[in-house]
């Protein structure tokens, strides 16, 4: 009695362990193909926000380079003039404008140095150091573009309204052609932040899920 309960025991347990492990070798791809699955979505979700990004970023070369260029040839010169007197209005009698053309113009020049930054998130979307450094640098453009904007569009406004405190004259009556532009150029140059801080966003919410 007692050596065929002994043989019949250990039958169970060798069948129970062969069964364990038939059922944990059959386990085991499941687990790794849900890992890639799920691996290979992250990537093409990222891979999307990179591509976006880089979109972005051309709009944003695109209103820089069109605020810089637009208050960098802004001159106008009233027709009535003598000998002595000449009536002329040019971006650079005013140091907020100039200030404007320069800011503009090194946020587009930042833009072109970022985007094979831009194109090397698209190709590897799990690189983290470079999306860190991307989203350092435009929220300092977001800085940089916002101050630019906002103190040509106070000039822009005391050109259009003037002051009756401090008597300083309305010129756009006269130099009509002249607003126009810098109206624009200011315009274009907000532009230009709202989309870099698009870009600090998307690069926060991407690293946030890194």
């Amino acid at each position: 009695m007692d050596s065929k309960s002994t043989s019949y025991e250990t039958a169970i347990n060798m069948s129970e362990t062969e069964s364990t492990k038939q059922k944990s070798s059959s386990g085991a791809p499941i687990i790794a193909t849900t890992k890639t699955i799920s691996h290979n979505q992250k990537g093409g979700w990222r891979r999307g926000l990179s591509i976006f990004d880089f979109i972005l970023r051309l709009c944003a070369l695109a209103t820089t380079l069109a605020a810089a260029t637009a208050m960098g040839t802004t001159e106008e010169t009233l027709p009535l003039f003598t000998q002595f007197f000449q009536f002329q209005a040019s971006y650079d009698d005013l140091p907020a404008f100039s200030y404007f053309v320069v800011a503009n113009a090194i946020a587009s020049a930042y833009v072109v140095l970022s985007l094979p930054f831009s194109i090397v998130c698209i190709v590897r979307p799990h690189l983290v150091g470079v999306k860190l450094l991307l989203l350092i640098l435009d929220t300092v453009m977001v800085a940089f573009t916002t101050a630019a904007a906002a103190a040509a569009a106070a000039i822009v406004y005391l050109a259009e309204n003037g002051n009756s405190t401090t008597q300083w004259v309305a010129i756009c009556q006269q130099f009509g052609d002249f607003c126009q532009r810098v109206s624009g150029a200011v315009v274009a140059s907000f532009i230009a932040a709202f989309i870099f801080i698009i870009l600090v966003v998307f690069s926060a919410v991407t690293l946030r899920r890194a």
